[in-house]
């Protein structure tokens, strides 16, 4: 296929690198002349870089670059061009503009792609005089190692176009997701359940930035915490997504942005790119501070309490964790007068279970049962804790049985939920909400989720090793403890925790009731 590129700024020049390494001969262009020979030079020095690392022959290397055809006026006449991709700045007119007069360039059969991250797809065809030839398709930067491209029909896309593309997109060895023109399309808008969650858990102090992404990453088995991801994103870039996303889906409480961040985005604390973000950077940087070490009686005797009977196998389970670890587990009735008491809250406050138990308010600290992926437990603090009591705590937290590494300890202000539940619990719902609209399909939101952001799994599945029932009970709780509508459960979940079925499950739709049998 011969292929234009216009634009040959970073992702331009990855997408020409992508096609040219795959066999497609690639017109790369740009309204300026030199930024497409860097481009050409800057696309060399990755193939001639593959082939240093062994990813590939000296040959190929070469055949590809040779497919790179450098063209000094973008609007020149190609009546063999097949397909045209536009990665200009994200600007309504300019994109509008630009294939305007590719418009009058190229023939009719050309068909046109738009690589807007944010933009209306159908919103761009408006101004063609043919919008049924063009559709988006959404990279993601880096082009060639982020294995994932969004298929985006717009409003009056041709049925044949979005099978077109991604038969291109997976002949070129990436996986193709088609979406639903959209606000954020799928990986964007999935991507909002960690990042606002954790600025609301920030917002109520519940715990800081460094504590939510240790939690995040020990616990939930996230590559980067949401903090450190806003700062290598840019939190100017993860603002605006984040407010025209809510914008665009008129205001839902589930996408709601934070008051934290329009302070910071002026003040230029945009992360690693200003030297300053949720950390600091460069050389005279220090970084989060280190935690706390562990400094209480791990000796000391402890009381393990469900909040409710659905949640005795959580009690369970740490009671046997800890007396394997060789702490003082108290059974009976009640906690002796010395014994700090351990709650396993799921979408509920400790406050709630020592109002409803008559626990002992100074000695009672909530625990998150969450199965964490690493070696950390996270201890939630109400306000009338004691605090040599809850370093007491800590320290039995910490506690390993022989031959294992002690866990570390997070240590939170107590919240419905605990973080690292209230960040899963988002994620899913999000998900989740995307599934019911139909945005995409189930399996293309876990693969765009996982190649896109690099979750450990998708959100879908991930709810399902949870299990919808239980998801179901997580958000009810979260929503009924906290009376935020953001928690608000989900037909997705709520629907298939009734049904017996698995969120991954597409379910029957009346579709497959009047089709063909």
């Amino acid at each position: 296929m011969r292929i234009r590129i216009v634009g040959a700024g970073a992702m331009g020049r990855g997408i020409a690198q992508w096609a040219a390494a795959a066999g497609h001969t690639v017109e790369l262009c740009d309204v300026r002349a030199e930024a497409v020979a860097d481009a050409v030079a800057f696309v060399r020095s990755m193939l001639e870089r593959a082939v240093a690392k062994g990813r590939m022959d000296a040959a190929d290397a070469e055949s590809a670059v040779e497919r790179l055809v450098a063209l000094d006026d973008p609007w020149a006449a190609g009546p063999d061009v097949e397909l045209v991709i536009e990665a200009v700045r994200e600007d309504l007119a300019t994109k509008a503009e630009v294939f305007g007069r590719l418009e009058q360039a190229l023939p009719a059969s050309a068909v046109f792609a738009t690589n807007t991250s944010s933009l209306s797809v159908t919103r761009i065809a408006a101004a063609l005089k043919d919008p049924t030839r063009l559709a988006g398709l959404h990279f993601f930067n880096p082009v060639p190692l982020m294995r994932i491209v969004e298929v985006v029909p717009g409003a009056a896309t041709r049925p044949e176009i979005p099978p077109l593309l991604t038969s291109l997109v997976e002949g070129c060895g990436h996986r193709a997701v088609t979406v639903a023109d959209t606000p954020g399309f799928l990986v964007n808008h999935a991507g909002r359940g960690l990042v606002t969650e954790a600025l609301a858990l920030l917002e109520e102090g519940v715990g800081g930035p460094a504590d939510i992404d240790r939690i995040a990453r020990d616990v939930l088995g996230l590559r980067m915490g949401p903090f450190e991801l806003m700062d290598l994103t840019g939190l100017d870039v993860t603002a605006a997504v984040i407010d025209s996303i809510w914008e665009g889906f008129r205001y839902e409480d589930r996408l709601r942005p934070s008051f934290l961040t329009p302070n910071r985005v002026t003040a230029g604390l945009h992360g690693r790119k200003t030297g300053h973000g949720w950390y600091g950077y460069g050389p005279e940087a220090t970084g989060p501070a280190p935690e706390p070490e562990v400094t209480g009686d791990a000796d000391r005797p402890v009381y393990v309490v469900a909040p409710d009977p659905a949640r005795e196998a959580d009690a369970a389970a740490l009671r046997e964790a800890l007396a394997a670890a060789g702490a003082v587990v108290e059974s009976g009735g009640r906690p002796s007068g010395d014994a700090v008491v351990l709650v396993p809250v799921w979408g509920t406050a400790v406050a709630s279970a020592v109002a409803a138990h008559g626990l002992p308010a100074a000695r009672t600290f909530g625990v998150d049962p969450l199965p964490a992926a690493g070696r950390r437990r996270v201890l939630a603090v109400t306000p009338a804790a004691d605090a040599a009591s809850g370093r007491d705590a800590r320290a039995v937290l910490a506690r390993a049985a022989d031959g294992e590494e002690p866990f570390a300890v997070s240590v939170v202000r107590d919240t419905a939920g605990s973080v690292a539940q209230r960040l899963l619990a988002s994620i899913v719902s999000v998900a989740a909400s995307i599934a019911e609209r139909s945005l995409a399909a189930p399996a293309d939101i876990d693969v765009a989720v996982t190649t896109g952001l690099g979750y450990p799994v998708g959100p879908l599945a991930w709810g399902d090793r949870i299990g919808a029932a239980r998801m179901l009970e997580l958000h009810r709780a979260l929503h009924a403890t906290t009376g935020d509508p953001r928690h608000r459960p989900t037909r997705w979940v709520t629907e298939r925790a009734a049904l017996g079925l698995a969120l991954t499950d597409p379910g029957t739709s009346p579709a497959d009731v009047l089709g063909a049998p």
